[in-house]
């Protein structure tokens, strides 16, 4: 199996030139392909910009959400985050008719790159985004109907996965989910959530230490547990235990919502295994999180 979903838009290094020599020419540059994610297409730009394509359509608004709120909550947050640089214009005379973004270059090397062990250098500062950005939203932030809502709606789809056999000890996998299920549900406000906090979208550096958070496609308002799950989707137990240490020094957490964010964990967890499959950098950002959700 590939590492993402098939693509249903066709992105090139061809694409990303004319659309460069078209909008922005006094940015035009080399243009490379670094990673086909899940929804978007990143072609690194020169030196010091990454040009972020939407690959599949349903992308579209998820981009239009980063390019509207990054710029605010990059104010909110003590790590870099991809704020646009430019904004792209759908170019339907081009052949691709969809909003798209310039953003700056980070260097550094994906945490899912790197072994869990070595992550631990990264729970502290992890931690401080998830709460610094885990705020009260407005009443128009994005809403999102996979990320930040209550577990009970995702409950068909998980209980799907276990069917198709990928999923390693469906059974225990379940009894945690049950469990997950009868906890309490979030009653606060909604807060901002990055929604898709896991190593793939992770930049560190040489030290170990977090450098950039990106990917904001899944930006949205919602249960504060979902970005928590990142304690297991990121990390192994001794550095999981130093990230919830830090995010309860800043501000108290209860055991619904960690039950919860470990809940969240094995909800994405068993989404990128049963659609990715166990191999690529994605495959190992699922089977590490399923992993740990069963060991913990």
């Amino acid at each position: 199996m590939t590492d993402a979903p098939p693509a249903d838009l066709h992105v090139d290094e061809a694409l990303v030139g004319w659309l460069m020599a078209a909008q922005h020419p006094d940015l035009a540059g080399p243009v490379r392909l670094v990673a086909n994610g899940w929804d978007n297409a990143m072609f690194r730009l020169g030196e010091r910009h990454v040009v972020r394509l939407p690959r599949r359509s349903v992308a579209a608004g998820l981009v239009l959400h980063e390019q509207r709120w990054l710029p605010e909550l990059a104010r909110l947050v003590p790590v870099q985050v991809p704020a646009p640089v430019r904004v792209g214009r759908p170019a339907p005379e081009l052949g691709y008719d969809f909003p798209w973004s310039i953003l700056p270059w980070f260097d550094g090397v994906c945490a899912a790159d790197v072994e869990p062990a070595a992550r631990a250098n990264a729970a502290p500062a992890l931690a401080g985004f998830v709460a610094a950005l885990g705020v009260p939203a407005p009443t128009d932030a994005p809403a999102n109907p996979y990320r930040g809502v209550p577990l009970a709606a995702r409950d068909d789809s998980v209980r799907e996965r276990p069917a198709r056999g990928r999923l390693p000890e469906p059974e225990r996998l379940q009894g945690l989910w049950e469990r997950a299920l009868a906890t309490p549900a979030w009653d606060g406000p909604p807060v901002w959530l990055h929604g898709d906090l896991h190593p793939a979208n992770l930049v560190l550096g040489a030290s170990g230490d977090l450098e950039a958070v990106v990917d904001f496609g899944d930006l949205c308002a919602g249960d504060p547990a979902c970005d928590l799950a990142t304690a297991w989707l990121t990390f192994d137990a001794p550095a999981r235990a130093v990230f919830r240490r830090e995010v309860e020094r800043r501000h108290p957490v209860d055991d619904s919502t960690w039950e919860r964010a470990r809940g969240w964990a094995l909800v994405l967890g068993s989404a990128i295994v049963d659609t990715v499959g166990t191999g690529g950098r994605l495959g190992r950002v699922g089977v590490h999180a399923l992993d740990q959700v069963l060991g913990d």
